[in-house]
């Protein structure tokens, strides 16, 4: 098969965004076609996927699984490549034209750096790989012939009210944050707060470790971080607003004092779409594709949303948002620090080993104890030395004791 516009690969295909991903394409099937996909451990819900799209090449990252998804679909099936780097392997299919990247946590580096080296286009549903190492996707891009478009509603919504605007002419972008499911609480009671309570998100769908990420509001930090790197604008430009209802994504306010936004329902196919339609197209550097007409979301009534409202961040409830703020402030290693120690916190939370306020305070000490690793002299850092950072950061956060 050729490489030709509208052929997907979905890395991450059976989680939340790679479901949302698959259920835009099987609603277009006239403008995708999915080429491969790549997935963790859940063979029974890969081995359908598999039966309805038909890929080339299926990736497994854990070996038994692998194992178990080759004897379930036999030799008639689409070839099957197993281990670690299989997510690389499924991105350099070559007929893949456009990559959902629906991986989630740093694993998404490598497939993400693979797809840049094989031109491959990105829809980006993957903060930490920018969050990392930013400055390096953004110096491979630029020798690419690949495009990025974010997918996170937030950064989907800035990148669509920045088309055809003049740099010159932003004051500030803000993105907005639900607040989580906590934001009511004091400080003692979030000492309280158990993983089953911070997975669940009050408006938004998603998978433990992110939804975590929402209860502490290191989620919206590292979206932070993530807006600083794709639209290169200072860290003080990139304004936070908590908005509950999660109707209002993302807001541009220019010089003049005009403000202009983009509003839509808590549904993460429409940035999907959104990505998928603008990179289906043979050049979408040159000229991106039109939107599909079907996302699967019907158009927001505003006529019965209730009510807007908007407050500023309560740092001292949730600290997490400025210790990402000051983290992009440093720059260089300083953010991928911060990213590795906040994943194994978060995890470590999860399995019950600290409290929920614990995660922020080991992104703190991990980041302090490691200080002499990070290094803001501006120049783009190497693979190597992201990779040391990062397995220096979770060793330390792994280790760490309260």
């Amino acid at each position: 098969m050729k490489r030709e516009p509208g052929n997907i690969a979905i890395l991450g295909s059976t989680g939340t965004i790679g479901l949302s991903g698959l259920d835009v394409v099987r609603r277009n099937p006239d403008k995708f076609n999915v080429v491969s996909l790549s997935a963790n451990q859940n063979v029974s819900l890969l081995q359908e996927q598999i039966e309805e799209f038909k890929p080339l090449l299926v990736s497994v990252s854990d070996q038994k699984s692998g194992e178990d998804l080759q004897g379930a679909i036999g030799k008639n099936g689409p070839k099957i490549v197993v281990g670690p780097n299989s997510a690389e392997l499924a991105v350099s299919e070559p007929s893949v034209h456009t990559v959902l990247m629906a991986i989630s946590g740093y694993a998404a580096l490598k497939p993400l750096l693979t797809a840049i080296e094989n031109d491959v286009h990105i829809a980006l549903a993957n903060k930490e790989s920018m969050v990392a190492a930013g400055d390096l996707v953004n110096a491979r891009l630029l020798k690419s012939k690949s495009s990025l478009i974010p997918v996170d509603s937030e950064h989907s919504s800035l990148y669509q009210l920045l088309l055809g605007v003049d740099p010159r002419e932003v004051r500030s972008m803000t993105i907005t944050a639900s607040g989580g499911p906590f934001w009511n609480l004091d400080a003692e009671q979030m000492k309280e707060v158990t993983p089953e309570q911070a997975i669940k998100h009050p408006n938004w769908e998603m998978g433990a470790k992110i939804s975590v990420d929402s209860a502490t509001m290191i989620n919206k930090g590292l979206e932070v971080i993530e807006a600083v790197q794709i639209f290169q604008l200072p860290e003080d430009k990139v304004k936070v607003l908590v908005h509950p209802q999660s109707i209002l994504h993302g807001m541009i306010d220019f010089e003049d004092g005009t403000q202009t936004a983009v509003l839509y329902q808590t549904d993460m196919r429409i940035p999907i779409a959104h990505a998928l339609s603008k990179l289906a197209s043979r050049d979408p550097k040159e000229s991106p594709g039109l939107r599909v007409e079907n996302s699967g979301v019907a158009a927001l009534d505003l006529a019965n949303v209730q009510d807007l409202s908007f407050f500023q961040p309560d740092n001292d409830r949730f600290p997490g948002l400025e210790l990402c703020r000051k983290a992009s402030r440093i720059g260089g290693l300083a953010p991928c620090i911060l990213n590795a120690a906040n994943e194994i916190a978060v995890s470590r939370f999860l399995n019950k080993e600290i409290g929920f306020t614990e995660i922020v305070d080991i992104a703190r000490i991990v980041g302090k104890d490691l200080e002499n690793l990070v290094s803001g002299s501006g120049d783009v850092l190497g693979l190597a030395e992201i990779e040391n950072a990062d397995a220096a950061a979770r060793k330390a956060a792994s280790e760490c004791v309260l």
